[in-house]
């Protein structure tokens, strides 16, 4: 059972990279690796909120039935993890982050050189947070997902809401997630101070800060 899985994963992998979906230096793997930073977090459901705030005209707080009441969809995407994995056709339903865009004004660059909403800083349980620019956000296929492959999220992969970034590595998916800020300024987040690239696209293998 062990080789014929180990074959059916090295052709798949041979396939994907013949296809150009592998970015360079990933593997394929057929299972959803685990992988946080610290304890997987209790969530209470009753006091659970969704914030959006920062350079917005007005903030946006929701509760977990006032989120879900949100228009949702499903997506099919790969993921890629900076520790080299990368799993393929995965299925997210849950809503997307244009449709959560739709609940706030983003500030405009004011006349007295007020600076506009450009980039957004994602919260996480735990205080985790990372940054991302508002194009990478707006992207067809970022969404805010509630269920995989047709179940719902484990917690070890982020129940009971988990964002989604498809073509950015996958820390850049904040498990857990409790909402965002918007800014004017592309501001570090958690594995950003410690090291990691502040974009994290894995055609251009944006690993670490000392990579282009």
């Amino acid at each position: 059972m062990i080789f014929g899985e180990s074959s059916e994963r090295k052709q798949l992998e041979q396939q994907r990279r013949s296809e150009g979906r592998l970015p360079p230096g990933q593997s394929l793997t057929l299972k959803w690796p685990v992988l946080q930073y610290g304890n997987v977090p209790r969530v209470d459901l009753r006091t659970w909120d969704f914030r959006i705030d920062g350079l917005v005209e007005k903030p946006v707080r929701l509760s977990w039935d006032e989120f879900n009441r949100l228009p949702q969809t499903e997506i099919q995407c790969d993921m890629h993890c900076v520790t080299r994995w990368s799993r393929f056709d995965n299925r997210f339903e849950g809503v997307l982050f244009t449709e959560v865009m739709k609940l706030v004004t983003p500030k405009p660059a004011s006349p007295a050189g007020g600076p506009a909403a450009r980039f957004a800083v994602v919260r996480g349980e735990n205080g985790y947070t990372t940054n991302l620019p508002l194009e990478d956000l707006m992207k067809p296929q970022t969404i805010f997902a509630l269920k995989h492959d047709g179940e719902e999220l484990s917690a070890e992969h982020g129940y009971p809401l988990r964002l989604i970034v498809p073509h950015l590595y996958l820390w850049k998916s904040v498990k857990w997630v409790r909402g965002f800020e918007l800014t004017a300024q592309d501001t570090p987040g958690f594995w950003e101070e410690n090291g990691y690239h502040m974009r994290g696209d894995p055609w251009k293998e944006q690993r670490y800060d000392s990579d282009q």
